[in-house]
C-alpha cells in the first residue's frame, strides 16, 4: 500500500500524450534520448540567461520534440512569450542557432516554434516555478502555496493540489505541507490532470514541490 504512480504516465493514450514523438531502433534509442535532453537543457539555459534573470518569471510550460529523418521540430509552450519576442527581436534566431551548434546536426534541419499558453497558471510547471521563486525570497510556505492556488483558481481550473516537502522554514526535521482546493480525482483515468515535480534550492536546503491541476473531464 502507499505506492504511487506518475499521473501523466498513468494517463498515456487517454488524456495524455508523449512530449517526444519519434521512432528509433534499439541501438540508437539512448542517443536520441540524450539528444532530447540536450535540446531541452539548451532552451532552458538560454531563456534563464536572457529573460528570467531580468523578469523573475518562469515562462516555459512544456517543450515538445518531433523528429523525422531530415527534420527536428521543437515546439515551446510559453506562458509569457512577449518577454522573449519583445525584449530582443532576434532572440528566437539566436536560440535556434545556439541549439543547432550544440546538436551538431549537419544533415537535419532544426525548426523551433513558439506557442502561447492561453492561461499560464493552468500549467503546473509555471505554477511550481512561481512557488520556487517565492520560497527563494523567504516567503512563508503556506503563504506561497495559497497565492499559487489563488492564481490557478482565477485561471479557471476545477481543482488544484500543491505539496512542498523538506526542511520547511529551516526546521531540523523534514515535513510535508500541502493544500488542496476543489476536486483532484487522481484515480479517474478520464480526468485531465496535469502534474509536475520540481526542486528548489533555498538557504535551508533543497525543497521538493509537487503540483496537480485538474482541468476537466474528456
Amino acid at each position: 500500500m502507499g505506492q504511487k504512480i506518475n499521473p501523466l504516465g498513468f494517463r498515456l493514450g487517454t488524456t495524455q500524450s508523449h512530449d517526444s514523438l519519434w521512432f528509433a531502433q534499439p541501438i540508437n534509442y539512448s542517443e536520441n534520448l540524450q539528444e532530447d535532453k540536450k535540446i531541452r537543457d539548451s532552451i532552458r539555459n538560454y531563456i534563464e540567461k536572457s529573460i528570467r534573470i531580468s523578469s523573475g518569471i518562469e515562462i516555459i510550460g512544456r517543450i515538445k520534440i518531433k523528429k523525422r529523418i531530415d527534420l527536428i521540430q521543437v515546439i515551446i509552450y510559453m506562458g509569457f512569450p512577449k518577454l522573449l519576442i519583445e525584449g530582443k527581436p532576434r532572440n528566437i534566431e539566436e536560440l535556434q542557432t545556439n541549439v543547432q551548434k550544440k546538436l551538431n546536426c549537419v544533415n537535419r534541419k532544426l525548426n523551433i516554434a513558439i506557442t502561447k499558453i492561453a492561461n499560464a497558471y493552468q500549467h503546473p510547471n509555471i505554477l511550481a516555478e512561481f512557488i520556487a521563486g517565492q520560497l527563494k525570497n523567504r516567503v512563508s510556505v503556506r503563504k506561497a502555496m495559497k497565492k499559487a492556488i489563488e492564481l490557478t483558481e482565477q485561471a479557471g481550473t476545477k481543482g488544484v493540489q500543491v505539496q512542498v516537502a523538506g526542511r520547511i522554514d529551516g526546521k531540523e526535521i523534514a515535513r510535508v505541507e500541502w493544500i488542496r482546493e476543489g476536486r483532484v480525482p487522481l484515480q479517474t483515468i478520464r480526468a485531465r490532470i496535469d502534474y509536475c515535480s520540481h526542486t528548489v534550492r533555498t538557504v535551508y536546503g533543497v525543497l521538493g514541490i509537487k503540483v496537480w491541476i485538474f482541468l476537466n473531464k474528456e
